[in-house]
């Protein structure tokens, strides 16, 4: 069974294209608003449950929020498989900021990874909201990431990289 994202109550939170922007513990600038330190956020609940979550090729969304657990599942696969060559974190941290750079791209633009997931923007500016927030989690998910997939002496944990081998929902990454 999939582990589902427990933000189940979106009561008061900003959507754009049907993705919520959820409170995010970051210091990095971007439209999410902030949540408290103490808390678990979408970004850790994505890293907690990825190494479960990778096995399934389906995924029954129960919440908005369960949209955003599936990208952010895409994405630290995706990470992975950057890492993966990577022999010390100071070649995987390159390797992770050579990602953040890349354009990140929103529902009805090409390489958008899960056509169907989001709805289209309806205007440029939530287009925009939606861009800066996918991109603002994104880099706050690669920066927990390396604290995962590295060890304290800067030598890969071969308990994550093994997953970089594994393909959510049966999406092959390029």
């Amino acid at each position: 069974m999939v582990y589902h994202s427990s933000f189940v109550n979106d009561d008061g939170i900003t959507k754009a294209c049907g993705c919520p922007l959820l409170p995010l513990k970051t210091h990095i600038k971007g439209p999410a608003p902030a949540s408290d330190a103490d808390k678990a956020d979408i970004v850790d609940e994505a890293i907690t449950f990825f190494r479960a979550n990778v096995f399934f090729k389906n995924f029954h969304v129960k919440s908005p929020a369960d949209k955003l657990l599936i990208y952010l599942t895409f994405y630290i696969n995706i990470a992975l498989k950057r890492l993966e060559g990577c022999r010390t974190l100071a070649v995987g941290t390159k390797a992770i900021i050579n990602l953040g750079l890349e354009k990140v791209p929103v529902p009805g633009e090409p390489g958008f990874p899960f056509p169907g997931l989001f709805t289209p923007p309806q205007s440029q500016e939530e287009a925009e909201l939606l861009r800066n927030y996918l991109k603002q989690i994104r880099e706050e998910t690669s920066g927990r990431l390396l604290n995962c997939a590295y060890r304290a002496n800067g030598f890969p944990n071969k308990w994550w990289l093994a997953f970089a081998k594994r393909k959510f929902m049966n999406i092959v990454i390029l």
